[in-house]
């Protein structure tokens, strides 16, 4: 919000107290067992998904035309975080909220009405990010998928790599090279982002195949092997797919770094309740300092976070630039996360890796926001750079 002397505000305190009591209402009936059981055999939460979704917080994004609610990145942001604060994960559904944006900002009329109804009511799941490759990683301007036309039709051919959900996604956001790297002017050139379809490529020239990994995250590469595409799913114009892929990234880093705040406050709150409980040596382990001080310093650092992650989205709703405020809210974010998964670790000593505690797991799942969406690395050489006008160091 901006008020009359142009300044951005945000609000503080407990803000869209509607949201989080029916979030928290939503997620009750997912108790810490319907995770664990999950977890053991990498299964997608299905059932969760389903409940988010008909009670309209996975479309909440969405403009009301098109069927959703309407509402801010902050009221997508107090969603997720309330998720990840009662012991839930939204991962399985949380690129439902930023992947849409692209095609929202940058889509054809006939795209936001063909696909945006339907994705507000959930009969279409748009939860697939086809952008980083085995060889490139985050280097994504260097990407090799190939999208070559022929007539009304892309040919797409490459790889995916960290492709989450697309097995239990309709719709992949791709983005692919239509011009040679060495024909354009600048590297980010000559990248296009393609919706495709995945009910009618998957067997036609796009094929699947599940990657384990230490977290349930229902993760995959993806293999194009000269699948046909329509050229009417080109999103904008071609060549400019880098660009729009940005746009929404700031979104996604706010989105993301308030499941970790969600995390932060539940890690907190067991250590906490665990510390006060639990008596050694004749008395409870909480009175400690060795015990306190850590669980502490992890609460300032969460409260910290929180507050960029604040301003971060009062930046975006507000349409202010926001890059370097998204990245540094994912950052710390992450950084607070983990410090309160470490002082909950150490807190509950040996039970903390026994499964039905449910510390070992959330805190393996708390882990990857310090890696993805982007590496705390390339945040700071982003501040470096284009905060502080350093040279470039990559």
């Amino acid at each position: 919000m901006t008020d009359d002397a142009g300044l951005t505000q945000m609000a503080l305190g407990e803000d869209y107290a509607d949201i989080r009591d029916g979030v928290r209402k939503v997620c009750a009936d997912f108790p810490l067992v319907y995770w664990r059981e999950k977890d053991e055999i990498a299964e997608y939460p299905h059932e969760f998904v389903d409940a988010m979704t008909q009670a309209g917080y996975l479309g909440a994004l969405i403009p009301e035309e098109y069927g959703g609610a309407g509402l801010p990145v902050r009221a997508g942001s107090v969603i997720l975080e309330e998720i990840h604060a009662a012991g839930c994960s939204a991962a399985a559904c949380h690129a439902q909220m930023y992947i849409m944006g692209t095609l929202l900002r940058h889509g054809s009329d006939a795209q936001k009405q063909a696909y945006l109804p339907g994705i507000a009511s959930g009969e279409i799941r748009l939860q697939a990010f086809g952008v980083t490759e085995p060889t490139t990683g985050t280097d994504t301007t260097q990407l090799k998928t190939r999208a070559v036309r022929q007539g009304d039709h892309y040919l797409v051919s490459g790889q995916k790599v960290w492709t989450s959900r697309a097995r239990q996604s309709d719709l992949m956001l791709l983005l692919a090279r239509t011009t040679p790297v060495d024909e354009v002017a600048k590297r980010t050139d000559g990248l296009s982002t393609i919706i495709v379809d995945l009910r009618e490529a998957v067997g036609n020239g796009l094929e699947i195949q599940p990657i384990p990994t230490m977290i349930n995250h229902s993760t995959n590469q993806v293999f194009f092997d000269n699948l046909k595409v329509p050229v009417a799913n080109l999103i904008g114009e071609e060549g400019k797919g880098f660009r729009y892929i940005l746009d929404g990234m700031n979104a996604e880093r706010v989105l993301v770094a308030s499941e970790a705040i969600g995390d932060g406050r539940w890690f907190t709150e067991k250590a906490v309740a665990y510390a006060n409980e639990r008596e050694v040596f004749g008395g409870p382990i909480g009175a400690n300092q060795g015990i306190q001080f850590p669980i502490a310093k992890a609460y300032a650092q969460v409260q910290a976070a929180e507050l960029m992650v604040r301003k971060a989205a009062a930046l975006f709703d507000a349409g202010q630039p926001c890059g370097a405020e998204a990245n540094m809210a994912k950052m710390l974010a992450s950084e607070a996360v983990w410090e309160a998964a470490e002082a909950c670790m150490q807190t509950y000593g040996g039970f903390a890796f026994a499964k039905e505690y449910d510390i070992e797991r959330k805190w393996r799942e708390c882990r990857i926001f310090k890696t993805a969406p982007i590496s705390t690395n390339l945040i700071l050489a982003f501040v470096a750079q284009h905060v502080l006008g350093m040279p470039r160091s990559y």
